[in-house]
């Protein structure tokens, strides 16, 4: 008799947390969101020293606006989805890898579930190595008397990281069931399809999971002027909050459907 799906879904996210987080992945994991910690060390012992990490237009960038600059850079732009690509696209294919699949599909339990358990482990494992990071980051960065004012504007960046871990690691769920070689097309699509459609005129932009991520960022933007625009170099022509939101949660069901029914028709050849 085949188990419920949530039920299902369930045992496998169980079985898969642990595997996950004393896994090498973890350790690749916690080395790149590890690098914008080193940075913000740097920027402290240079701020005792009395030494400005980075000017913009002569002016010193305050610990408040270089913590907005990173979580842009070093977080959503690059830890957010490498992470991603090397998680979502192992979900199954690990299993393949490891010969473990069949042992997974001849048990009671829809097939579909076994996507979906390890997706919400993924989320589970990079959840507890990312958000801790920027929290670190944060403390490291922001002034001690901003901290009060800046807290709330710290929450929403965790839950901004949040949404960007969902929706990247649903798509890269999909390229890895569709996808035989998916480190070859998911390190494309970010690092290639995204960094050049985002910087050119149009519509093609809305085809990107980081226009919808960029269009929740612009309340971390500091006051100060030439800060100001650097960043809005950097992130601009945005869409609205609650359409952001609206086309991640579309991006993520949308990927994890197509993923789970992949999954559910396939017939998996595993390596000799």
């Amino acid at each position: 008799m085949t188990r419920p799906y949530w039920t299902s879904a369930w045992r496998v996210f169980d079985l898969s947390v642990g595997e996950m987080l004393w896994s090498r992945r973890t350790v690749f994991m916690a080395l790149v969101v590890g690098l914008p910690v080193v940075v913000a060390v740097i920027v402290r012992v240079l701020d005792v020293f009395g030494i400005a990490a980075l000017r913009v237009n002569g002016q010193a960038m305050g610990g408040t606006s270089l913590f907005g600059l990173m979580l842009w850079l070093l977080f959503l732009r690059f830890a957010v989805p490498v992470l991603a690509v090397f998680y979502g696209t192992a979900l199954i294919a690990d299993e393949v890898d490891d010969r473990t699949l069949t042992y997974l599909f001849t048990r009671p339990i829809p097939r579909g579930s076994v996507l979906i358990g390890k997706y919400f482990a993924y989320l589970a494992c990079t959840a507890l190595v990312v958000l801790p990071g920027v929290m670190l980051t944060y403390f490291l960065l922001t002034p001690v008397a901003q901290i009060g004012a800046t807290f709330v504007s710290l929450l929403i960046d965790l839950g901004i990281l949040a949404a960007g871990l969902t929706a990247y690691g649903a798509l890269f769920a999909l390229v890895g069931a569709w996808f035989r070689r998916p480190l070859v097309v998911a390190p494309a699509f970010v690092f290639g399809w995204e960094s050049v459609v985002l910087l050119l005129p149009g519509s093609l932009k809305q085809l990107t999971v980081a226009y919808y991520l960029q269009g929740l960022v612009p309340h971390a933007m500091p006051a100060d002027g030439g800060i100001t625009a650097l960043l809005q170099g950097l992130v601009t022509d945005v869409p609205s909050t609650a359409a952001s939101l609206g086309a991640l949660a579309a991006i993520t069901v949308g990927a994890l459907w197509l993923a789970t029914r992949e999954v559910e028709r396939r017939e998996y050849v595993l390596p000799q």
